[in-house]
């Protein structure tokens, strides 16, 4: 059937919308897709409420001012966080250039050049000549629809998956450092519970040691006694090994030498009330490690518009303007102005499927980067899960590890009394306090454990509100 001149204007008419069509995505904006699941990935844990741990800053998440001001020096003179702040000022440089790639390039490059002839017959007629330029060169390479914008977001796109690799470099520096300040004031009561069991040990050693000489006792009570003791002994020592430790790691987080922490208790530190998770959205705000999965979703989807943009005819203009005194063979004096330009649209025809693979690959990579955003998310939820878990459960233990200290706390004083008053084996006694100082250790670290769950919990909705 011949195409009738209604029917071949038609075409044309369908191609140009088809093109309109796909140069109108090139210029969207990047949005979250609607398929990510976020609803219930909390599992068991699942809670609700506007005051959420990860709507909290660290400073009321961690109430202990020297502990504050540790973080505080942390934050100013962390190695790490300064080449984060390096990283994102050559962001912003990155950023600026692509921005300036809407503003045409100009250069200037003057020129002169002197002439002289010679008469080999000396008859006087030589000529001098001069002449010089001062060109002025104009190049904007506009390139195809779309692809200066698509570029430039990509660039800020980089820029806040810097800072947001801050924030987490931030949020991982908080949080260390406060579980070396818990770690050392949980130590320096494993310390002190320790030695009072040494002291202990030490005067039964001692009685024992007597009734062997009154005949009273032999050599295999006093030796089973005596390795007790130095087994206690040896576990103080460990214990001041480890203090040495953890504040060497400490003053190199911190980024200065080591030297003694000052530290408060650990019974001091008070879970925050907002101990919740909160909604769902607010694990996609806060973790660095879900908003980089999301950011780098974003890149690849304005890189999957460059690659469509490549099918788009490129525009290239260049102009030259210059004032010289040489025009062609004639010499112009006084010199005049030359202006010139030029503007190439190039459209691709064939280019040996390279473009269309391009653009393949950046839809494909798109879709990776959507899956792995949907998979951090749900990891992300699993953490949080996890984390509260460990904080409900070190909470309930509490109450049952504190009761086993106070009942076995009137269970040594009932059986002190009993030895002062009827001479009953002083061995009874020991036993007491040793059950009392194990119930003792256990509390210390139940009471860590509801730490250590609320750091991670901490990081997990994103190290707080920063």
């Amino acid at each position: 059937m011949k195409q009738t001149p209604l029917h071949k204007a038609s075409l044309w008419g369908g191609l140009a919308g088809a093109l309109l069509l796909t140069s109108c995505q090139l210029y969207k904006n990047y949005e979250r897709p609607a398929d990510i699941i976020t609803d219930g990935i909390y599992g068991d844990m699942q809670t609700a409420g506007d005051n959420s741990l990860g709507e909290l800053g660290w400073r009321d998440i961690f109430t202990d001012p020297l502990l504050q001001a540790l973080i505080e020096k942390g934050l100013r003179q962390n190695t790490s966080m300064k080449n984060a702040d390096l990283r994102i000022k050559e962001a912003d440089y990155a950023l600026k250039c692509a921005k300036l790639a809407y503003v045409p390039s100009f250069y200037f490059n003057p020129s002169g050049s002197v002439s002289k002839t010679w008469d080999p017959y000396d008859r006087n007629n030589y000529a001098l000549g001069k002449a010089y330029s001062l060109p002025v060169t104009m190049s904007w390479q506009i390139g195809s629809i779309g692809s200066l914008r698509n570029s430039k977001k990509k660039a800020e796109v980089t820029r806040r998956q810097l800072r947001n690799a801050k924030q987490a470099i931030q949020a991982q520096l908080v949080a260390s450092i406060a579980s070396m300040y818990y770690n050392l004031a949980m130590l320096d009561e494993q310390l002190l519970l320790t030695r009072q069991t040494e002291q202990n040990w030490g005067k039964y050693l001692k009685m024992q040691r007597q009734l062997m000489e009154a005949g009273q006792s032999n050599m295999a009570a006093v030796a089973s006694i005596e390795a007790t003791y130095y087994s206690i002994c040896a576990s103080a020592r460990s214990i001041e090994n480890n203090i040495v430790t953890v504040e060497a790691a400490l003053a190199s987080t911190l980024g200065e030498s080591v030297s003694h922490v000052e530290r408060g208790r650990l019974a001091s530190f008070q879970v925050p009330q907002a101990a919740t998770t909160g909604l769902p959205i607010a694990i996609l705000d806060r973790r660095p490690d879900v908003r980089d999965a999301e950011y780098r979703l974003a890149a690849a989807f304005y890189e999957k518009n460059v690659a469509m943009s490549n099918f788009f005819p490129q525009l290239n203009i260049s102009a030259t303007g210059q004032f010289t005194n040489n025009l062609g063979v004639m010499v112009v004096n006084p010199g005049v102005f030359v202006g010139q330009a030029v503007a190439s649209l190039a459209q691709p025809l064939y280019d040996n499927g390279r473009i269309r693979t391009q653009y393949k690959v950046s839809k494909a990579e798109m879709e990776i980067a959507a899956n792995d955003f949907q998979q951090t998310v749900i990891a992300a939820g699993n953490e949080v899960n996890a984390a509260m878990s460990d904080l409900h459960t070190a909470n309930e233990l509490y109450e049952f590890v504190a009761g086993q200290v106070e009942a076995l706390t009137k269970a040594l004083d009932a059986t002190e009394k009993l030895y002062a008053n009827s001479g009953a084996n002083y061995l009874n006694v020991i036993t007491a306090q040793n059950s009392l100082l194990s119930a003792q250790m256990n509390l210390i670290g139940n009471r860590m454990d509801a730490i250590r769950a609320t750091i991670d919990l901490y990081q997990a909705l994103g190290g707080g509100a920063e």
